[in-house]
């Protein structure tokens, strides 16, 4: 049904926000933005960011008004037509041929095992990299990576492929200053991604092993739509984990007393989901308005790309109160971290089994006195992705 748009206020145009500030701190930002309105056409990014968490969810919701299948898509450019950048029911047709793979059960009885082994790998790597070293490079990068690259099947690539890999086609996919470096390291990873598939494929239809490179393998899947799919999965199946243990990690050194919580009541989960939530890994996706419409009381115009930033609508004091600050004990309020509806994110069970069942607890319990560097200051970055790049940690 067609929304009313006679009553609908005009979209303001946001035209001082610059990505490089976007980049350091978009929160300022995103304070300023939702305080004036929950949607604005900025033309730094070439889109209307949608920045009030009921407008986000509203979007999430109804496909048929906010499609996901955006014209000059910057992650299509830079992975291939994904379901990611497609509505049902074909999206939900890719999805369904991921099958089990990444559901509790089959982690649970495949790959939680394997993700306790890629922990004393790494663990043992930071351990050995000794006090100062980074956490996020000696540790939470190469093991989510490790636990990505055997979920994925890809036994012809390292973590290093991984890391590389998602990170560059995931600058493309956040290119919106259309740097052409950025264009041509992503196409190269693009490559890479494609002729590792096309080796692994006929090894894992001989001798299927579980992984999602053999699942998509027998599904059926055009091949043009497999590899968009995989390179979809490398991106985020490694920067949320990563970003996650990171962000927990340092959350958690910052508020002794709310780690001094977590530790006396094992209360991981919390610290992760409020780790997302008020360090949301994916900021912002895209969605395309199919008509003339309204939302929240604002009219778009058919056509309209937006910007659906989660990172500014997980931290809408009309949902969370105290919502700047990081807070275990915050009543639990649902988070837009990991998406919503159709596109509710397919590795979300990743994510928590390898994050909240191994990494935290067993990174807390096997580095006493873990701390941060009181001689190096963490590193945060994004706007589209944000994370912790760098956090240099002491322990006893």
């Amino acid at each position: 049904m067609a929304a009313n748009t006679t009553e609908a206020r005009t979209i303001p145009t946001a035209d001082w926000v610059e990505i490089p500030a976007l980049h350091a701190d978009p929160y300022p930002i995103y304070r300023r933005l939702r305080q004036q309105a929950p949607v604005h056409w900025v033309p730094a990014v070439n889109r209307y960011l949608v920045v009030g968490h009921e407008a986000c969810h509203t979007v999430e919701q109804d496909q048929e008004r906010f499609s996901a299948d955006e014209s000059e898509s910057l992650m299509k450019r830079a992975m291939g037509h994904s379901m990611l950048r497609k509505d049902d029911p074909e999206h939900d047709a890719e999805r369904k041929a991921y099958g089990g793979v990444l559901r509790p059960k089959a982690i649970k009885q495949q790959w939680e095992a394997i993700f306790q082994r890629n922990h004393r790998t790494h663990a043992a790597r930071l351990r050995a990299a000794g006090p100062g070293a980074d956490l996020v490079a000696e540790y939470a990068a190469p093991c989510a990576a490790e636990n990505l690259r055997m979920v994925l099947g890809l036994a012809n690539a390292t973590h290093r492929d991984l890391q590389r890999w998602s990170q560059t086609m995931i600058d493309g996919t956040g290119n919106y200053a259309d740097d052409p470096q950025v264009w041509a390291e992503a196409e190269r990873s693009s490559r890479e991604v494609d002729e590792a598939i096309d080796e692994m494929l006929p090894v894992l239809r001989g001798e299927p092993d579980g992984s999602l490179l053999a699942t998509l393998g027998a599904s059926g899947m055009p091949l043009e739509s497999l590899r968009a799919n995989f390179k979809m999965t490398i991106g985020g199946g490694l920067n949320e984990p990563r970003d996650a243990i990171a962000t927990t990690t340092w959350a958690l050194l910052s508020h002794p007393e709310q780690l001094a919580s977590v530790l006396a009541g094992q209360r991981w989960s919390e610290a992760f989901e409020e780790s997302i939530r008020w360090v949301a890994p994916i900021g912002m996706y895209p969605r395309q308005a199919t008509r003339d419409t309204e939302l929240a009381g604002m009219a778009v115009p058919r056509g309209a790309r937006l910007g659906v930033v989660v990172g500014a609508a997980n931290r809408d004091p009309e949902v969370f109160e105290d919502a700047e600050s990081y807070d275990i004990d915050r009543p639990r309020k649902p988070h837009l971290a990991f998406g919503g509806g159709n596109h509710f994110c397919a590795g979300a069970w990743v994510a928590r089994s390898s994050v909240v069942r191994v990494a935290l607890p067993r990174l807390f319990a096997e580095f006493p006195g873990l701390r941060l560097d009181p001689a190096q200051r963490p590193a945060v970055g994004g706007w589209v992705f944000r994370g912790v790049l760098k956090l240099p940690v002491h322990w006893d």
